[in-house]
């Protein structure tokens, strides 16, 4: 490592590093003239002074530090109001950290480049050719605006509280029975996804001839992947987020003890429903495993519907960020931050009401699907919503 920083800079390298000290100083240049300049007539006037400077190249730089809006002309009707959307966002987020990169993009652009490369699986270069860029500086470009979407993670994907979390709730069984009977509203499910990703430096498989994302699947080494445990809402909106490595064993632990240590995030007589391998307590609820009668069958049955949403929100979720079927990133931390960004996109695409329909498939598991922990209280009120369940259903077909 200490041989390679003394080493000279490559021809590539060099260009980039020009590229931002020209952008800084033509910026630091306009900043000034900015300040001594009356309003009105600023643009008009800061140009003729600037005899050295192509108009163009300032132009650019004026409005890539302003964040103006320039949206693509070749968008269509839907993509310009995303581009747009998210671009207000950005602009309207606390943090005033420019976009990194050099100063040929506006905001809207930027926007535009980086859900390119979330939403197709296309490579660096061909978004080169397409917005007219050098790779590296893409690459600064795209991380740098998911590190501003990742600061808006808990403004986007948040725990609803008060009336909001009301007027999520949804009862656990379609038939007619009454919240005092014992049977729970329902706040969100609980489950998990994989992304496979690159495998680190030494770790890589020796038979390369196999297919990428078939090793990531097969492949002894845990963090290959990384596991993406949501909570989803009716309408498969993300109201939790988790993201660890493969080798994480965590299955909800964590969001467990949070939500016995916090009882005012759970409306009175509500739970979670989570996928088994997750703990079973007062507050989540997970299906029966083992030898089953009929009481426990209906049971299960009755979890499943409410797990089909989160499946399909996960199938909406790659279907549009169709970057996350292998992200080609061997390191951790930039894989993760990929991640959530298009976990706070998804509730942005939610909230805009453009949702993407994917093709809902079984996953081959990365955990074992027994049943994870248990705790007597949970034990207790499964039971007793499993026999008020089945005695209905009983009632109900005589």
């Amino acid at each position: 490592m200490v041989e390679r920083e003394w080493q000279p800079l490559s021809p590539g390298e060099l260009e980039q590093r020009l590229d931002q000290a020209v952008e800084e100083i033509l910026e630091a240049d306009l900043i000034a003239k900015l300040k001594t300049q009356p309003p009105p007539n600023l643009y008009v006037q800061l140009l003729p002074s600037q005899a050295d400077v192509q108009p163009q190249v300032l132009q650019t730089t004026a409005s890539n530090f302003q964040e103006k809006d320039e949206t693509p002309e070749d968008l269509h009707t839907s993509d310009h109001s995303a581009v747009q959307y998210i671009a207000d966002l950005l602009q309207s987020s606390k943090s005033r950290t420019r976009m990194a990169g050099r100063a040929c993009l506006s905001l809207s652009q930027t926007v535009q480049l980086s859900l390119t490369l979330l939403s197709e699986r296309v490579s660096y270069r061909s978004v080169s050719h397409r917005f007219h860029l050098e790779k590296g500086n893409i690459h600064r470009i795209f991380f740098s605006f998911c590190e501003r979407i990742n600061m808006l993670g808990e403004r986007l994907i948040r725990w609803p509280v008060g009336t909001e979390a009301i007027e999520a709730l949804v009862p656990l069984s379609s038939q007619e029975m009454e919240e005092e009977q014992g049977v729970p509203l329902i706040l969100g499910v609980l489950g998990h996804t994989s992304i496979p990703i690159r495998l680190p430096m030494g770790k890589h498989d020796v038979d390369s001839t196999v297919p990428k994302v078939k090793r990531m699947k097969t492949e002894a080494y845990a963090d290959s992947w990384l596991n993406l445990q949501l909570v989803c809402d009716i309408n498969g909106r993300f109201l939790h987020c988790r993201i660890s490595k493969g080798s994480d064993v965590d299955r909800g632990s964590a969001l467990r003890d949070k939500l016995k240590d916090h009882p005012e995030m759970m409306p009175s007589g509500s739970c979670l429903v989570a996928q088994a391998g997750y703990p079973l307590s007062a507050q989540i609820l997970t299906p029966y495993s083992g030898s089953l009668g009929p009481r426990e069958e209906l049971f299960n049955k009755t979890l499943e519907g409410h797990f089909q949403i989160l499946d399909q929100a996960v199938a909406n979720l790659k279907a549009r960020f169709q970057r996350l079927q292998y992200l080609d990133i061997g390191n951790y931390d930039r894989a993760r931050v990929v991640v959530l960004t298009a976990c706070v996109l998804h509730n942005v695409f939610q909230d805009m009401g453009q949702v993407v329909q994917g093709d809902v498939e079984k996953e081959e598991a990365a955990f074992s699907e027994v049943e994870g922990e248990v705790d007597e209280e949970g034990v207790q009120r499964r039971d007793t919503i499993s026999q008020l369940l089945f005695k209905n259903f009983d009632s109900g077909s005589r």
